[in-house]
């Protein structure tokens, strides 16, 4: 794309802080979308939005138009956003409905969406696809998965999870708005930022800082991003039953102490087994603050909202993570910069208690 477009690094760069931007104003539209559209409707729209945004991105890509990609992008950020929180209300729902954890399983999905997501690109890449068509192409997908998809979710998500149509808008903001002097959603948000950021930087320098940092050939540091997404599907795969027995406290204490030791491991290894354990406990470690933080910010008067409100500190770090440990890695080199990761992380197991189911009088 970017030699397509004829754009720096760091043009590049900008495009990808136009999909959080977009990420973070889709996540409050969300609770309009719920709203107004119930939950079949909101997730729907929310895949056809991204849909639609691919299609133009496919476009501009290939009319060498960096202001049309810049908006394609951001309304696929305002689509994956807008559709970050009317799915994990949906997921939540069914997981109080069933009685056991489940989003850590369905936001197993997200990893091995990634993983496709690679795939998919690789395999344009070798029958020389460009991004253009290749986007036009993933466009017709998500839309065909998501009109298949979307027949099997309720067309109403329970009244309990969105306020009654008789609320006025200026009261539904100010409950948002409210929702950022709630302490403990507010620490949940720090949760899901201290994963996040060790989740992006990961995607964002891991294989760079492999490369360059550690030596390691192209093959070796392509292979240590596999390891990590691979690592952190396979934790929220098996992380479900866990939960319920150790408790979303406990989980996330001892998934946030692993991914602290698999990043000073990375850090300092000098060998590339020790690396490879190292990134392996780094996926686990990332894996489970964000269905967890989901899960809890959705117990509560007004899931939507608390949802929206917590994921939106959360998305923070999709903003400040690839500039900050850029900008650190020209001072203290890369590999050092993942010293935020892991004090971020310390943060998340500071911030765990917030996790703690909500007492209410409900059945």
């Amino acid at each position: 794309m970017r030699a397509q477009l004829g754009v720096s690094t760091g043009t590049l760069g900008v495009l990808l802080t136009c999909l959080t931007a977009g990420a973070i104003v889709g996540l409050s539209v969300a609770r309009w979308a719920l709203h107004r559209l119930g939950g079949r409707g909101a997730v729907l729209s929310s895949l056809l939005v991204i849909a639609g945004s691919l299609a133009l991105m496919g476009a501009g890509v290939s009319a060498h138009s960096v202001w049309l990609v810049a908006v394609g992008f951001t309304i696929v950020g305002l689509g994956i956003g807008s559709l970050d929180v009317s799915i994990n209300v949906e997921g939540a729902a069914a997981e109080r409905a069933a009685g056991r954890t489940l989003l850590p399983l369905m936001h197993a999905g997200w990893s091995g969406g990634a993983a496709i997501g690679a795939g998919i690109g690789a395999a344009c890449a070798a029958a020389g696809l460009g991004p253009g068509i290749q986007f036009l192409l993933l466009a017709a997908l998500v839309a065909g998965v998501g009109l298949l998809i979307a027949r099997d979710i309720p067309a109403q998500i329970p009244e309990d999870d969105v306020p009654a149509e008789t609320v006025p808008r200026r009261l539904r903001l100010r409950r948002w708005l409210q929702g950022w002097n709630d302490r403990r959603l507010v620490l949940i948000g720090l949760v899901l930022l201290g994963v996040e950021f060790g989740e992006g930087s990961a995607n964002n320098w891991l294989s760079l800082a492999a490369r360059q940092g550690q030596g390691q050939t192209a093959a070796v540091a392509a292979l240590f991003l596999t390891l990590f997404a691979i690592s952190e599907a396979s934790a929220r795969v098996a992380g479900g039953p866990l939960v319920d027995r150790l408790g979303r406290v406990r989980m996330l204490r001892c998934t946030a102490a692993l991914g602290i030791c698999g990043v000073a491991m990375f850090v300092i290894a000098h060998a590339t087994a020790i690396a490879a354990i190292g990134v392996v406990l780094w996926g686990v470690g990332v894996s489970m603050g964000f269905p967890l933080g989901l899960s809890a910010a959705a117990e509560g008067e007004d899931p939507a909202t608390q949802v929206s409100v917590a994921a939106s500190i959360g998305y923070q770090a999709g903003l400040i993570a690839p500039p900050v440990i850029g900008f650190l890695a020209e001072s203290v080199g890369l590999l050092s910069s993942f010293w935020l990761v892991a004090s971020l992380l310390l943060a998340a197991f500071a911030a765990a208690g917030s996790l703690r189911p909500v007492t209410t009088g409900a059945p």
